[in-house]
């Protein structure tokens, strides 16, 4: 019998065994319908019930209220860094931006070359906090100026291992965030942004979807000369259908919000999600071998960062894990060090593979 392997890669998420039946299942007969899902015209009835039944269960799961549209788009999280400024700007003079590591720099240096234009007249990026290696800027120090777009900080630097256990409240100008990182892990107060959004691979195990939820207000402010795909208000209008959408990854998005539904919504997820990442901390914390470099109170419920005595080492827990089933336990790419990322459907069984292993790592190595 085969060993049982278990991901821990950042992104794209696990899948859990249910939901990976019933997508093998539509691809070879939708719905005992004699086509694949594959095949679903983005036009047809079928596919505007998947996408209506996506909606209605991802505002079920968050509270979004009526005033606020869903979509379904392409491009990523890192297209977004470039089409906010474009669709949100507005009259504006300024955009702020809140520096909390490397997904945060990088919405703000694409926001830098997208920011101005358009027959608008200038507009920069105003960076209003900077947090450091260890945790983010606390909300109370935003140096916030009147006048701005909106305000985006990034609610899970998934590199770096930092996360905001609290929202932002009572910011005057509308409040966006990437919620890449930790999107469906925990209930959130969606009243509190004008614009949340979030690639679906770390969450809804979707490659190529993004999902926008923005408040309807700030549908009038996109630039005209906006490709008509990435333009926030056209979409709203064609119910996420102005070119083809990603039909493939909505559908598997919908059998996964279906089953964060169906599995007790966001309460117990982010009660699971907490209970897992603290085993692991708290045996991180006491080994005197491997160290967490983020501050308690700033440490991620979903992306858990360590660090060993030394390269070397790094380098032979990633080996030999992968070698025992445990999958994609590197650090980002420019990071470095190591990273155990947990999702909503991430086995129990993998924690307690993972603690076993770092017990007999430490054991061999200290």
């Amino acid at each position: 019998m085969p060993m049982p392997s278990f991901s821990f890669a950042a992104g794209s998420c696990p899948l859990p065994p249910q939901v990976k039946k019933q997508i093998a299942r539509d691809v070879i007969d939708w719905e005992e319908r004699g086509i694949s899902a594959l095949e679903l015209p983005f036009t047809s009835a079928e596919f505007e019930a998947i996408l209506t039944s996506a909606k209605d269960d991802l505002r079920l799961l968050l509270g979004i209220p009526r005033h606020y549209e869903v979509l379904f788009l392409q491009g990523g999280a890192t297209a977004q860094f470039g089409l906010l400024p474009v669709n949100l700007r507005g009259e504006a003079s300024h955009c702020e931006y809140v520096d909390s590591g490397y997904w945060s720099r990088r919405a703000i240096a694409e926001a830098q070359g997208r920011c101005s234009g358009g027959g608008n007249g200038a507009c920069s990026v105003h960076v209003i906090a900077t947090g450091t290696a260890t945790r983010p800027p606390n909300p109370g120090t935003w140096r916030h100026k009147p006048g701005a777009a909106y305000c985006h900080f990034t609610s899970n630097e998934s590199a770096n291992g930092l996360q905001f256990h609290d929202f932002p409240d009572g910011v005057e100008v509308p409040l966006v965030v990437d919620m890449t990182g930790d999107f469906l892990t925990r209930p959130i107060p969606v009243k509190r942004f004008g614009l949340i959004y979030a690639s679906a691979q770390k969450s809804l195990g979707a490659t190529g979807l993004t999902i926008v939820i923005v408040r309807t207000d700030l549908l009038d402010r996109a630039r005209a000369d906006i490709p008509v795909p990435f333009n926030f208000s056209l979409q709203a209008a064609a119910r996420s259908k102005v070119n083809t959408p990603p039909t493939f990854a909505i559908i598997i998005a919908a059998r996964m919000l279906r089953w964060l539904v169906e599995s007790g919504g966001l309460h117990f997820a982010a009660l699971q999600s907490r209970e897992r990442s603290e085993k692991l901390y708290a045996a991180i914390d006491a080994s005197g071998f491997y160290r967490a470099p983020v501050a308690c109170e700033a440490r991620s419920a979903v992306n858990v960062c360590f660090h060993l005595p030394n390269g070397r080492l790094e380098e032979a827990f990633a080996r030999e894990a992968e070698a025992q089933g445990l999958l994609h336990l590197r650090g980002h790419v420019r990071v470095g060090g190591l990273r155990a990322s947990i999702f909503n459907a991430t086995p129990d069984e993998a924690i307690e593979a993972l603690l076993d292993f770092m017990g007999d790592f430490r054991a061999q190595n200290i």
